[in-house]
């Protein structure tokens, strides 16, 4: 569904990716992972078309992104850090959204309705909760039906009751054939969750592998500690 090809970019001395290529595809749910530092936002910016790559390609169901920004409406992505203007309530965000996407006319309220959004639509984004913040954020990346679903940190200041109903959506996105790329510094959360790892150093793709292949190379009997292996492995 997604090819990376040779990316390269560089922020002045900086080299955040280097020859970058990945091949992404439907029905994965893919950890990124690696040191701070390593380039993992820059390549969810990239795929998303927030940063241009100096070298290199990216596609989206074999057509480059390049020649057309219609593609981000198949992605759903849920910032570690949403933004959202000060002034507006919860229900204004939602409805702006909407309106900017005026032409779906199906959505998705799973986590609407499982987070409650509906009793605060009237406060307002200035006085929220960080882990209120990222309901919203949920809900948001979810709500259009994406094909695909970038999630940077998404469980980061949930209660464990919105954090666990979060990881029950991802799974089921998943089942249902989607392409979910995600970050998270709590690696045991992503145990029952990842197909897959990437690991990235320096800006380089360390190791791409199916979570069964990783642990059996490292020796671990779960995701979480095989990538505290590597991580530990990139410190030395």
């Amino acid at each position: 569904m997604i090819t990376i090809k040779e990316i390269n970019k560089r922020f002045g001395k900086l080299q955040a990716l280097d020859k970058v290529s990945l091949q992404l595809n439907s029905g994965e749910c893919v950890a990124l992972v690696g040191p701070n530092g390593c380039g993992k936002t820059t390549l969810i910016k990239t795929i998303l078309g927030m940063v241009r790559p100096d070298a290199g390609t990216v596609l989206f169901k074999e057509e480059d992104v390049r020649n057309s920004d219609t593609y981000r409406r198949q992605i759903g992505y849920m910032p570690q850090i949403g933004r959202y203007p000060e002034h507006m309530t919860i229900g204004q965000v939602l409805n702006m959204i909407k309106g900017i996407r005026s032409d779906e006319t199906s959505l998705d309220l799973e986590l609407y309705d499982q987070f409650g959004i509906e009793r605060i639509l009237q406060k307002r984004m200035q006085t929220l909760s960080g882990g209120t913040t990222q309901k919203v954020s949920a809900v948001l990346a979810f709500l259009f039906h994406p094909q695909v679903l970038i999630l940077d940190e998404p469980t980061a200041g949930l209660d464990p009751v919105a954090a666990d109903l979060l990881k029950e959506k991802i799974s089921k996105e998943k089942k249902a054939g989607r392409l979910i790329l995600v970050t998270s510094h709590i690696l045991s959360e992503l145990e029952d969750l990842v197909s897959h790892v990437v690991f990235l150093q320096e800006g380089k793709l360390v190791l791409h592998k199916s979570t069964p292949a990783l642990k059996s190379d490292t020796g671990e009997s779960t995701v979480a500690r095989s990538i505290v292996q590597l991580l530990k492995s990139a410190a030395i």
